[in-house]
């Protein structure tokens, strides 16, 4: 099955604003723009995947995603990942595309294997929209949507309710899938405490994103998170 893959991304200036009491601007801009990386770089590595689509209106995130096999769509609305990733979803219907890989560009844990043995199952099963949860079980951090169309993503709160009411209504064939390398994305202190213990016990992957959590680590702004996640 032809599978497009599409990451939406805010601007780098202007992404994660919930950490913005305990991450400087500077910081933030360049932790986002290492996790996009990660992800992207994750993505051109799986085999299933046969082009990534890149939405954004953020002049530096579409220079970071050019390369082989990745198309930048223009976002002239920027209202949110939901609207973002339906411009990718109109773009994979007008290139023939048999479904969509919906992936957040702060999940650098992603692991190409993962997400291979996924297309797999549910080409296999014929499923129709597939969700992946986050650490939380109550978010998405992922939707498999197949033929694409026939879903509408909608991110944020919630969200892993409000997709499998869809799925369930739609009459869709659907299963909330689990996967480990794509339960971390991060809103919140608290979420990137707990990317960051990942990153810092394993060896492998998200090597830009470990970069960047040392650097942050070097100014003292680790300190700064784990005292806004014991506030909250």
């Amino acid at each position: 099955m032809r599978t497009l893959a599409i990451v939406p991304i805010k601007s780098f200036e202007v992404a994660k604003q919930r950490l913005s009491d305990s991450l400087a601007s500077g910081g933030r801009r360049s932790l986002v723009q290492a996790m996009f990386s990660d992800v992207l770089g994750a993505l051109r590595r799986v085999e299933g995947v046969e082009r990534i689509a890149v939405v954004t209106a953020d002049v530096a995130a579409g220079s970071v995603a050019s390369g082989e096999r990745v198309v930048v769509l223009h976002d002239n609305v920027s209202a949110g990942q939901s609207e973002a990733t339906q411009i990718g979803i109109r773009y994979a219907i007008d290139e023939g595309f048999d479904r969509v890989l919906l992936v957040p560009g702060d999940t650098p844990l992603v692991q190409p294997p993962e997400i291979d043995e996924l297309l797999d199952r549910c080409e296999r099963d014929a499923i129709a929209v597939a969700i992946v949860a986050d650490r939380h079980g109550t978010g998405t951090n992922g939707l498999l949507i197949a033929p694409p169309g026939t879903f509408d993503p909608s991110f944020g709160p919630g969200s892993l309710e409000r997709h499998l009411q869809q799925a369930r209504e739609r009459d869709l064939a659907h299963r909330v899938e689990g996967l480990a390398s794509l339960e971390h994305d991060v809103d919140t202190p608290g979420d990137l405490a707990a990317l960051w213990a990942v990153v810092e016990d394993s060896r492998r992957g998200a090597q830009r994103t470990r970069g960047a959590l040392m650097q942050l680590d070097r100014t003292g702004a680790r300190e700064a998170i784990v005292g806004a996640t014991v506030e909250a």
